[in-house]
């Protein structure tokens, strides 16, 4: 539909008279000549600081350089070095402009040397020029443009907030006054931007064959004998009038293929370096921006993840006002939709609701925007339940580039309408732009784009949608370690603008009004593609599991952060004031430690460090707020009180503190032994009302049940009997056998263990703790037998097996739990890991036919193929799963749950479970550590629709929290639905203090008439439907007493705010 190379831009062209022999004269090179003297000749005197002073040490203003930090010293930059890494110097100088400067252009050039980009371990400063936070300095950003004419006697004081960065030891300072030649420069960018273009074109294309005799004739024109004289300006402005008259007037005008640029800078809030660290780069990174829109009036910058601009606003609230001043003038742009970047793998459907809560709400409150854009140019997947948490958050349309980094399949297109597990669908668009040089038959596109003609053309010829669109989107800025656009880059675009024949026609615009513009031109089109189901990346799938602890650091506080919103909000109806602000501030820490170098696993270990002490901070306040409540409800008294946060009646075992034995009664006599497992005891406790309470006497001195229900369980030699299953050990103290009795059918494949830990050699080609390659299983090692295999516990409850096993350098100790009362088999599992490029993974090879496995995500579960049958299905050697992994067959499954794990394998019917992956780069110690998780072996008859398996993955996750010492209270619920494929998930109170959320989700992929109903005695005032941002979708729903009836369609996530009377 748009073919820019195949036809001529104008009518312009004139034929060169050496025909052929043209190509042999190396025009190209011969202005490239050109423009790099006349490069050098823009620095017409440079005038280096000899009077440097410093002080070591952090400081955020020059106010506080001046109150605090000793001495200053001098720094002679002749002599002197200054040393890193991980260190924060200021340095100070000063500068008069002299008598012979008066009226010329001066810049500050700042450099220490360093060549290398990587411009998150180098030397970064933050410019301070007379107490002003001015500009970041870094890589890429060496010049401050001080004045276009100096006047005589001006006096700047230079202060530099400087970090060393974290690669080297030791830098120079050079800080010079250079006077520029600014005609010189615009000169050179006329010449060198159309010349770019040409690494991108043919050598016989009409459209680079009429530049390159333009540009020649221009360059003829040029008298560069003696720099800087009358008859050098006379033609600087001759060759400047021809090329206006010709490359940027008859030739130019050309738009049938368009570049939106946008302004941008990605900043990682944490990865090679520290979330503290973030601050300052935040701090530099925005202070460049403001610098260049005062230089640039065109110059349009976007900006994501509301974090940042919260660290601003706490450090340099001043720079924060500058800011929301360019947004009021619409050249500012907040967008992007969450909080921050977060990974969408591993992080819960409710947590993904509060990223966009929050992250939305400040935009609105603090700029008065609506964000419409999910931004997640660098997030290692996307999970299939986005597109309906998207929708039902006001947030229209999705980017990424991240799925260009897939290792073997490439995307079939780039502008796509991506449907989630229940339908919903999103406008999604890819950028497309490229490195400069880049090969186009690379899958890598980048959203730390150049612009520059090279990377602008090169976007277009990877762009694979040019039969419905001929506008591509580039967000161009140096990123990840934040920097942002260049001097260069605004340069190229005054002239790419001006739409050069051959180059894509670029403009400056938001990225809201290109989505809006692009959706607009082919939302009606036949040929606009459709993806349905998760956006999975074949990459980077030991994000899964790096770093164990930290992810199930954030598994348990976003359960307990659920937990205690519940309690304050019954809390709340009997009058105890909910610390709200407490509440957000802790949210705020949790979706702060689920951007997407965090939680993955892909951090140093400085960054883990700080994120241990922030979750055992949160356990510790989450547990005093439980506390406090369950007092509220519970009373004081010889009692125990068992609550129940799921939203369902629960049966469940519950761990009981150290103390309470003989058996539990509840109001009904019915007695439910308790068992002694040494500092805990145990007990199944049946009919936990939904999100509710049940109390329990206890019966310590006549605890004892009857013989015959004393130990249900017969242990002899290397077989167990359980009321469910009859189970064999082999030699090594894994299962060879599971019979389950009530199914009559054996779960394990034959002659193939349950239960193998395998270690792995892993060794990716790249990137180390992110990558697990398919070429892992190569060599691999089972864990031995056990050094110690002892039965330690046999009761009325539960059997006990407890195993120590030893590998290299490692121990796994495992205590197996067999119940009495459910069929579920729990591994409770301690680790202490010492090795390093190695997997460690659990397997159960289960008797299942089937070709596909079902996996537990946010507000729902999908199937991914276990077979190999196209290059799409290995690539899936590895997937992330939530909860929950289960294979079935027509009426029997298997499932295995987990309480804190994400990575999964499934191949010829064994399910395999990565535990720990201590890779080396970027952190040489992940996971050297003690870890704890449990895992269990969920055996059901009937499909996965038919069972439990949801349920139960609630329970391993979700404790039934206890109160002893507690009153007798009547059993009770607050709230429960009478459908069992509708998970009654989330009760909070609304953000705006008016009435309760709640929020629920169906997950058999059924169509369902439900009802809810709140329980001890509440009734409903008024009940509304609303999105997952609490405003009011639709009428009220007529309620009938305390309950209300709905209809949720399959995989919905429904929430309704609710006023209780």
């Amino acid at each position: 539909m748009f073919n820019l190379y195949g036809a001529f831009c104008s009518s312009f062209f004139i034929t060169d008279k050496r025909g052929q022999e043209g190509k042999m004269w190396y025009l190209d090179k011969r202005v490239q000549v050109i423009c790099d003297e006349l490069k050098k000749l823009i620095t017409v005197k440079t005038m280096k600081f000899d009077k440097i002073r410093y002080k070591e040490g952090l400081f955020f203003y020059p106010r506080e350089v001046q109150e605090n930090g000793g001495e200053w010293r001098e720094f002679y930059p002749e002599k002197m070095k200054w040393y890193g890494p991980d260190r924060h110097y200021w340095f100070q100088a000063e500068y008069t402009v002299p008598e012979e400067l008066a009226g010329q252009a001066l810049r500050l050039c700042v450099k220490t040397q360093i060549e290398e980009w990587d411009d998150g371990k180098n030397p970064q400063f933050l410019l301070f020029v007379n107490g002003e936070a001015t500009q970041g300095l870094d890589m890429n950003h060496r010049l401050v443009h001080m004045t276009e004419a100096a006047a005589a006697g001006e006096k700047w004081r230079f202060d530099l907030q400087a970090y060393t960065g974290t690669l080297h030891a030791e830098f120079d300072l050079i800080l010079e006054m250079q006077q520029a030649d600014l005609r010189i420069e615009k000169l050179y960018y006329d010449l060198v931007v159309p010349l770019r273009a040409f690494s991108r074109m043919e050598k016989d294309d009409r459209n680079r064959m009429e530049l390159e005799r333009v540009l020649n004739e221009a360059v003829n024109l040029l008298d560069l004998r003696t720099p800087y004289s009358e008859d050098f300006y006379q033609s600087i402005r001759a060759a400047e009038q021809y090329l206006e008259k010709t490359v940027y007037g008859d030739m130019a005008g050309c738009a049938d293929v368009v570049a939106t640029c946008i302004g941008h800078t990605h900043i990682d809030v944490a990865w090679w370096w520290t979330v503290a660290q973030t601050r300052e780069k935040v701090a530099r990174s925005f202070a460049t921006v403001l610098k260049l829109m005062e230089e640039y009036p065109q110059y349009r910058f976007m900006s994501s993840q509301p974090q940042l601009y919260q660290f601003l606003k706490e450090r340099y609230p001043d720079m924060y006002e500058r800011i929301k001043a360019r947004i009021r003038e619409k050249r500012w742009e907040p967008e992007g939709g969450m909080w921050l970047e977060a990974d969408t793998n591993l992080t819960s459907g409710e947590s993904l609701v509060r990223q966009l809560f929050y992250g939305k709400k400040f935009f609105r409150e603090e700029f008065g925007t609506d964000s419409r854009i999910l931004w997640l140019p660098d997030v290692f997947g996307y999970s299939g339940a986005l597109p309906q948490i998207m929708k039902k958050s006001g947030i229209d349309y999705f980017m990424t580039t991240k799925l260009a980094w897939n290792q073997i399949d490439k995307m079939p297109y780039d502008t796509f309408m991506w449907k989630g597990i229940d339908g919903s669908a999103v406008f999604t668009h890819l950028i497309t732009t490229l490195g400069v040089g880049q090969s186009e038959e690379d899958f890598f596109t980048t959203y730390n784009g150049m612009l520059h003609p090279d990377a602008i053309i090169g976007g277009w010829h990877r762009y694979q949608n040019k039969d419905i669109n001929n506008d591509i989107l580039v967000a161009f800025g140096y990123g990840d370690g934040g920097g942002g656009p260049t001097r260069e880059m605004l340069e190229t675009a005054k002239r790419m603008e001006k739409g050069i024949c051959g180059i894509p026609k670029v403009r400056q615009e938001f990225s809201r009004v290109y989505f809006d513009e692009l959706y607009e031109r082919v939302k009606d089109s036949r040929r606009l593609p459709v993806w349905e189901g998760e956006l999975y990346f074949e990459y980077h799938r030991g994000t899964y599991t790096s770093m164990g602890r930290n992810k199930r650091a954030n598994r348990k506080s976003e359960i307990l952060m659920m937990d205690v919103e519940l309690l304050c909000t019954l809390a709340a109806l009997r009058g105890m004031q909910t610390p709200a602000e407490e509440l957000e501030r802790m949210w705020k820490v949790i979706l702060l430690n689920q951007f997407h170098d965090i939680l993955p696993g892909s951090s140093i270990r400085e960054v883990y460090e700080v994120t241990k002490q922030e979750y055992g901070q949160l356990a510790r306040k989450g547990g005093e707020l439980l506390s406090e409540r369950m007092h509220l409800f519970a009373g004081e008294g010889d009692c125990v009180t068992l609550f129940n946060t799921t939203g369902f009646t629960r049966n469940d075992i519950v761990r009981l503190p150290e103390g309470i034995c003989g058996a539990l009664v509840d109001a009904d006599g019915t007695r439910c032994p308790v068992q002694s497992l040494g500092a805990e005891a145990v007990v199944y406790a049946a009919g936990l009302p939904a999100k509710g309470w049940k109390s329990f006497y206890i019966d310590r001195e006549n605890g004892k049940p009857d013989a015959a229900r004393s130990v249900p369980f017969v242990q002899e030699g290397n077989m167990l009997e359980t009321p469910y299953y009859r189970i064999l050990f082999d030699d090594d103290g894994m299962f060879s056998s599971i019979y389950d009795k009530k199914n009559r059918r054996e779960i394990l494949k034959p002659g193939r263990p349950g239960n193998r830990f395998c270690m792995y050699e892993d060794k990716p080609m790249n990137y180390d703790n992110w990558d697990i390659d398919i070429y892992y299983t190569e060599k691999s090692w089972d864990v031995p037998a056990p050094v110690r295999m002892e039965w330690t516990a046999c009761g009325p409850v539960c059997a006990v097996l407890e195993q120590e096993r030893r590998i290299s350098n490692s121990r796994i100790c495992q205590k197996i739990y067999f119940y009495a009362d459910t069929p579920r088999i729990d591994f409770e599992t301690w680790v202490d890991w010492r090795e390093h490029q190695h997997l460690l993974k659990v397997h159960f090879p289960v008797d299942v036919h089937t070709d596909e496995a079902s996996f537990d995500i946010q507000f729902g579960n999908l199937t991914r193929k276990v077979h190999t049958n196209t290059s799409w299905d290995m690539a899936r050697f590895e997937s992330c799963g939530q909860k929950w992994i289960d294979l079935s067959e027509g009426h029997y499954g298997v499932s295995l749950l987990n309480d804190c794990k994400y990575g999964h394998s499934v191949r010829d019917g064994e399910i395999g479970l990565t535990l720990i992956k201590s890779g080396i780069e970027p952190n040489p110690a992940a996971d050297q550590e003690e870890h704890v998780f449990t895992y269990a072996l969920y055996p059901h008859s009937g499909s996965l629709r038919e069972c439990d398996t949801v349920r139960e993955g609630y329970c391993l996750n979700f404790p039934v929290h206890t109160h002893a010492d507690s009153a007798f209270q009547p059993e009770a619920s607050f709230l429960s639905c009478d459908s069992k494929n509708v998970m009654l998930e989330t009760v909070k109170e609304a953000d705006d203090g008016n009435g309760i959320i709640i929020r629920m989700y169906e997950y058999e992929n059924a169509r369902t008439q439900a009802t809810v109903s709140f329980g001890m005695g509440y009734e409903i005032g008024q009940v509304q439907e609303c999105d997952l941002m609490e405003e009011t979708q639709g009428g009220d729903i007529v309620p009938e007493g305390g309950s209300f009836r709905f209809e949720i369609r399959p995989y919905e996530i429904k929430s309704y705010r609710v006023v209780l009377k």
